[in-house]
């Protein structure tokens, strides 16, 4: 097992296996279409190392953190133009890919990891691919299918759009300083729906209000929603985690 020495500073989690650096680059698979990418929090750039030996690839690094970007700089001239400070969360994406499609790649931090998803929704249609490492729970919960019990909101707004893969778990072991949880490493792959079939917004505030009372029968969740003509339907003694994203849009035509 190969391994990196990792500055620590912002209470961050860094990796320093690089055979698992190596895999969750190769898990991009970017097609001829395009060959930007955009990595997110690259730390010491541990991931980013093997994204420029792919000389195809335009990698734009993306971190908060002051003194990160200056290791990188100093490391990795080549990426002169192309390493970014900032906070990801804030950013126009198009200021970087100028509305060409991009992937985005990273070892996300835990605290906003969920965050950086919903970020990529208000793009996927410039986001073909994401591949990120993220704890367990999380991915997990993004990948999770209907009639699990930790299928949620994040599971169906996401699956919406994009095809979740659970690639493979990490160690704690393998990072520096060592996290009390378990990662995870997923890959989104953009699904071929150019809209719902369904007012968008409508969707969102279902599936939330859905699951904000999981426990109870949509009849009993949604019920302020309901009217005369759409409270008997079946689907409404149905719990949230029992539908389908293609439930999920039948139901929101239902309530609109």
């Amino acid at each position: 097992m190969q391994k990196v020495i990792a500055k620590k500073h912002l209470g961050q989690h860094f990796l320093t296996d690089l055979e698992i650096a190596k895999d969750i680059v190769d898990a991009l698979t970017l097609t001829t279409n395009y060959n930007t990418v955009l990595e997110v929090g690259p730390g010491m750039g541990v991931l980013t190392q093997f994204l420029i030996e792919n000389s195809t690839y335009k990698t734009f690094p993306v971190d908060i953190d002051k003194e990160s970007i200056g290791y990188l700089v100093e490391k990795y001239p080549q990426l002169k133009g192309q390493i970014i400070y900032g906070d990801f969360l804030k950013m126009d994406l198009n200021d970087i890919a100028k509305n060409e499609a991009f992937a985005v790649i990273g070892n996300f931090p835990y605290n906003i990891s969920t965050q950086i998803l919903f970020k990529v929704l208000d793009f996927k249609n410039q986001i073909p691919e994401v591949v990120g490492m993220f704890q367990k729970e999380v991915a997990e919960r993004v990948a999770a299918e209907p009639g699990s019990k930790i299928y949620g909101i994040t599971s169906v707004l996401l699956q919406a759009f994009y095809d979740v893969e659970y690639l493979f778990t990490v160690d704690e072991d393998v990072f520096d300083p060592p996290p009390k949880v378990k990662s995870g490493v997923i890959r989104l792959t953009r699904n071929n729906k150019d809209n719902l079939g369904c007012d968008e917004k409508r969707f969102k505030q279902i599936v939330k209000m859905a699951f904000n009372q999981r426990r109870k029968m949509l009849r009993k969740s949604l019920k302020s929603l309901l009217s005369e003509t759409n409270k008997e339907n079946e689907m409404l003694t149905k719990r949230p985690e029992q539908l389908s994203v293609a439930d999920f849009v039948e139901l929101t035509n239902l309530l609109t």
